[in-house]
């Protein structure tokens, strides 16, 4: 008598949603090369380019451009991401320790990974933290264990991480009179008034943790201050914010219906923009992106669950897919879409006009000659992205 086949796991699907959202935004961080503002800055009188400009670049300390949801957008979707991913392996029937053991190897090559971004073009290893793949390297293990517990545990643990770093700085005194003020790099533009002065350009605790920890790495007393205000320890608030997109991915996993699951998603975004935003106007907490504050993961948090609802419906309740082609592209191969917009981009732009000239954008004239040339930059990325879709090249960690 034969034995019968065990049941199979039935398979998780992959949400079209998640992978658009990716590709919309790791396509701002790539169209940096568009320079809109080049353009901005040669015809002052126009709107629509300062406009555009405003929104392809940081804003100087508070506030928020859509620059700004570039990082908070992409560290919400591994959180996002995540549940799906155990899930997937789950049903594979991979051991928990093996699990484990990949979450955290996972943690440590995006951290070694941003280290290596960030110390290309020097002459020694920069051992800093601050850049995307680090901080998400930094937090993903505690991502990975919360992950295998309830929604109301990670809830809990959000809570926590935001009142504990809100507290950090809260408590932590503001500069004496002796205070050397050039020497921290504090500038103007990140000088804050009254109690929001806890959470200034350089003066926080953060920078003060940097200032030690970043010197424990040769060469000796090489860093004096990070010009941004970025800092390793906003990898914590980072984790919030991919807390925040665990508990959107499951949402999406759960047995809701789909406009169930769209009216949470649509709840929480506007519940995290007008936290983030009241508790900034109010000055208890300002909302800086380069210091990833409290209220930051509230509304950066808002403005993820937004654009994960509207992605959620278009794609994966309405099926229309083919308008996302090119961002799905690039969402699908994000690791390497960030790869190639940090190491290629020097390449393809003295390639392009060795291979085929300047003709074909020099018509425009100035100053849209650099926009034009900047999109053929970026036409040649994507290229390269769909190239390794039809292979099917895709770079995991």
């Amino acid at each position: 008598m034969e034995t019968p086949a065990l049941p199979q796991a039935s398979p998780v699907p992959r949400l079209a949603s998640i992978d658009a959202y990716r590709g919309f935004v790791m396509l701002l961080m790539m169209g940096e090369v568009l320079a809109f503002r080049s353009v901005a800055e040669a015809l002052p009188a126009s709107g629509f380019w300062t406009l555009l400009a405003h929104h392809q670049s940081h804003v100087a300390w508070t506030g928020c451009s859509l620059h700004d949801l570039i990082q908070p957008s992409f560290s919400f979707l591994v959180g996002a991401a995540l549940p799906f991913s155990l899930a997937r392996r789950a049903a594979a029937g991979q051991p928990q320790g093996r699990l484990t053991l990949h979450a955290f190897a996972r943690a440590l090559i995006l951290v070694l990974l941003g280290v290596f971004l960030r110390s290309t073009g020097s002459d020694h290893t920069r051992w800093t933290f601050e850049d995307t793949l680090s901080q998400i390297g930094l937090g993903y293990g505690f991502l990975y264990l919360l992950g295998l517990r309830s929604a109301r545990v990670q809830g809990f643990a959000l809570a926590l991480i935001l009142c504990a770093y809100w507290l950090l700085f809260a408590l932590y005194p503001l500069p004496g009179a002796g205070f050397d003020w050039a020497a921290a790099g504090a500038t103007p533009d990140g000088m804050l008034p009254g109690f929001a002065a806890h959470w200034s350009l350089n003066t926080n605790p953060a920078a003060a943790f940097d200032r030690w920890f970043l010197n424990l790495f040769p060469p000796d007393g090489w860093f004096k201050h990070n010009a941004g205000g970025y800092a390793t320890l906003s990898f914590i608030p980072t984790l919030g914010t991919m807390l925040l997109g665990l508990l959107a991915g499951g949402v999406l996993r759960s047995g809701r219906t789909p406009q169930a699951k769209i009216r949470l998603l649509l709840l929480a975004g506007l519940a995290g923009l007008a936290a983030g935003w009241l508790l900034g106007a109010a000055g208890l907490c300002p909302v800086v992106k380069k210091i990833w504050t409290p209220t930051w993961v509230l509304f950066s948090g808002g403005w993820s669950f937004l654009l994960l609802a509207g992605f959620y419906q278009v794609m994966d309740v309405w099926n229309r897919r083919a308008w996302a082609f090119a961002l799905t592209v690039v969402g699908m191969n994000s690791i390497a879409a960030y790869l190639i917009a940090h190491l290629w981009v020097g390449f393809i732009e003295q390639a392009l006009p060795r291979h085929f000239g300047r003709a074909w954008c020099a018509f425009a004239g100035e100053p849209y000659e650099r926009l034009l040339f900047g999109a053929g930059v970026l036409l040649t990325e994507w290229l390269i992205l769909w190239w390794m879709q039809r292979n099917r090249i895709f770079l995991r960690i």
